[in-house]
C-alpha cells in the first residue's frame, strides 16, 4: 500500500490472485462464500452482468485448491480446512459469440479438453460431449480421491446472444443442455455444484433432471454475494472518496436488491470502480454493452415508459424466463434495468414485488435509449435535450411550452402507423416522461397507467415542476390544471421552500399535439 493508503483500482479484472497479488482492493466476500459452501451442494445464481460472478466463481476455485496464502487477512483464512482440496472444474461462456451448434459445440470440447489438461487427467477415447463431460467428472473424481467442485459461469450466454433469431437460441439451448444433463447423473462425483449467468432459463428447459438445484437469486442470505454496500464502499475505498459526493455516488450506483427492501441494498462494482478512476459520474454500466435484444423486445411490446419505475410482479414471474416465454418483467429484473423496491405478502407462500428502477444510472440511460422506440432519433434527441436543460435553467415555462410542442410535432407520422406502441394513448406521456428522464432529473411519477395520463414532479435547479397530463379528442378542455389543483398536489411541497410550478398539459388525439398548456405559479412563502 502507498503512504496515501491507496490501492490499485481492479478494473475489469477477474482473476482472485492478481487482485490480492497485485496490491489491488478487494471487498471481502469470503463471509458469504462460507454460508454458501456449507449448506447446500447444487446451487443457481443469476445476476446482471458486470456484477463480480465470474470473480466470486474464481475466489471459490482458489479457495477449493487450498491456496491459503492469498486469504491471508481475509475472514475465511482461520476458519478453512486448507488441508482438504478438491479438483475444480470451471466452465465459461463469457467470451465470444456462437451462432450455431456446431460453433458451441467445439467451445465445449475445447474446455473440456483444457480441463483435463489443468488436472493432468489422461486422455480418454473420443465420443459425445456428454460422455466427455462425465469421464471429465469421473477421472477428475478417481485421481484425486475427491469429488469435484463444478463451476460454471455465463451458462446462458450462447442463448442470450442469438434470442431474436428463436430458432438458433433454440438449437443453442439444445447443445448446452446436452451437456448439463450430465450433472444429475455425476452426483457421485461432485462435491459442490455453482452455475451463474444473466438469466434464469428453466430447469426443464435446461437442467433436465436436477431438481434439487438451488436458487439463490432472491434469498436473503446471499443478497450482497456480489456488489458493493454502501458500507464496503466507507471502509474499503475510503482513501478514494475525498473529492467526490457521497450522496450522489448513492443516488447514481447503489439501489440494486435481490429480495425485500429491508435488505441491504448494492452497487454495482463497474460504476463504483470507474467513477472512482475517472473522477466524475457517468453511466459507466450501461454503456458496456446494454443488450440489443432488450431494446427490440421492449419495442415490439410497446412499452409504456412511465410505468417501467412501478411495476408489480410475483416471484415466478420473474423467474420464467425462455426462447419462448420471455415477460417484460423479467427481462427488466433479471437484466438489471429494474430492481425490487418493496414485497407484499398477501397471502402464505404468495410474494408480489414492486419493481422499479435501481438508480438515477439507469433511469436516465434506458429512458434515452428508448427515445428513438418512441419516434426520436439520437441525433434529435441529443438538440432537444439540450434545449430542456437551458429552458429549466432558466424556468422558462414560455418556451417550455414551445419546446413541448416542437417535439411532438418532429414525430414522424409514418411512425405511428407503422409501431404498436401508438395503439396505446399512453405513448404520448410515455415520450414526455422518457425526455425529462433522459436528463438524469430527480422525477417522481405518481400515476401511471396506459390511458395516457401520468401525474409527474420534476425536480431541477431549485424549482419544482408539478405535472398534469391528460389526453383529448380535439379541442382543450383545461380539465388538467384544475386536477392539480382540486387534489392538492402541491401541498405536500409547500414546505420545501422551492417555488412550485402547476402545470396541465393535454394532448390532443387528433392533431397529435398539445392543444394546452396551463400553468400556475406559487412562490415560496
Amino acid at each position: 500500500m502507498s503512504v496515501t493508503g491507496k490501492k490499485r483500482l481492479p478494473i475489469g479484472i477477474q482473476t482472485f490472485s492478481e487482485i490480492i497479488d497485485g496490491g489491488y482492493y478487494y471487498v471481502d466476500k469470503t463471509p458469504v462464500i462460507e454460508r454458501l459452501v456449507q449448506q447446500n451442494k447444487y446451487y443457481f445464481l443469476s445476476r446482471p452482468r458486470r456484477f463480480g460472478k465470474s470473480l466470486l466463481l474464481d475466489t471459490l476455485r482458489c479457495l477449493f485448491e487450498g491456496r491459503q496464502a492469498l486469504f491471508k487477512g481475509l475472514y475465511l483464512h482461520d476458519r478453512w480446512d486448507w488441508q482438504q482440496t478438491h479438483p475444480v472444474i470451471r466452465l465459461s461462456f463469457g467470451s465470444g459469440v456462437m451462432r450455431t451448434r456446431e460453433e458451441l459445440d467445439e467451445r465445449i470440447r475445447h474446455q473440456l479438453r483444457k480441463s483435463r489438461e489443468y488436472l493432468d487427467l489422461p486422455t480418454t477415447p473420443k465420443t459425445d460431449i456428454p460422455g466427455e463431460f462425465s469421464d471429465l467428472l469421473e477421472l477428475a473424481h478417481q485421481a484425486t480421491g475427491q469429488p469435484v467442485v463444478l463451476l460454471i459461469d455465463e451458462y446462458d450466454k450462447p442463448i442470450l446472444d442469438n434470442l431474436l433469431v428463436p430458432e438458433k437460441a433454440r438449437e443453442l439451448r439444445e447443445g448446452l443442455k446436452n451437456l448439463y444433463s450430465v450433472i444429475k447423473d455425476a452426483d457421485p462425483h461432485l462435491h459442490l455444484v455453482l452455475i451463474t449467468g444473466v438469466s434464469k432459463f428453466s430447469k426443464v428447459s435446461l437442467f433436465s433432471g436436477l431438481n434439487n438445484l438451488n436458487d439463490i437469486t432472491l434469498d436473503t442470505p446471499f443478497n450482497t454475494i456480489c456488489g458493493y454496500t454502501d458500507d464496503d464502499i466507507d471502509r474499503v475505498f475510503a482513501p478514494e472518496l475525498p473529492g467526490l459526493d457521497r450522496d450522489e455516488i448513492r443516488r447514481w450506483y447503489n439501489g440494486y436488491r435481490w429480495g425485500g427492501p429491508e435488505m441491504t441494498s448494492v452497487y454495482n462494482p463497474f460504476d463504483v470502480l470507474l467513477l472512482l478512476q475517472k473522477r466524475e459520474f457517468g453511466p459507466y454500466w450501461f454503456e458496456s454493452a446494454t443488450p440489443t435484444f432488450l431494446v427490440d423486445i421492449l419495442q415490439r411490446r410497446g412499452v409504456f415508459t412511465p410505468q417501467l419505475d412501478r411495476l408489480q410482479a410475483k416471484a415466478q414471474l420473474l423467474g420464467r424466463f425462455d426462447v419462448d416465454d420471455i415477460t417484460t418483467e423479467g427481462l427488466l429484473f433479471q437484466t438489471g434495468y429494474i430492481t425490487i423496491k418493496d414485497v407484499l405478502e398477501p397471502m402464505l407462500g404468495f410474494k408480489l414485488y414492486t419493481l422499479g428502477f435501481p438508480n438515477r444510472e439507469v433511469e436516465s440511460s434506458l429512458n434515452d435509449l428508448l427515445l428513438p422506440v418512441l419516434g426520436i432519433s439520437q441525433s434529435e434527441a441529443q438538440t432537444h435535450q439540450l434545449s430542456l436543460l437551458d429552458i429549466l435553467q432558466r424556468h422558462d415555462l414560455a418556451g417550455l411550452e414551445a419546446h413541448l410542442k416542437a417535439l411532438y410535432a418532429g414525430l414522424p407520422h409514418d411512425w405511428y402507423r407503422n409501431n404498436p406502441i401508438a395503439r396505446y394513448e399512453g405513448h404520448y406521456a410515455s415520450v414526455f416522461y422518457s425526455h425529462f428522464a433522459a436528463l438524469g432529473l430527480d422525477i417522481t411519477v405518481e400515476d401511471a397507467s396506459h390511458h395516457g395520463r401520468v401525474d409527474m414532479t420534476v425536480e431541477a435547479f431549485g424549482h419544482l415542476y408539478l405535472f398534469e397530463f391528460k389526453v383529448v379528442e380535439q379541442l382543450p378542455e383545461g380539465k388538467a390544471l384544475e386536477q392539480i389543483q382540486a387534489r392538492g398536489y402541491a401541498d405536500k411541497y409547500r414546505t420545501t421552500g422551492k417555488p412550485i410550478h402547476l402545470i396541465g398539459v393535454e394532448f390532443s388525439r387528433e392533431k397529435r399535439q398539445i392543444v394546452a398548456f396551463d400553468t400556475e405559479t406559487e412562490s415560496p412563502p
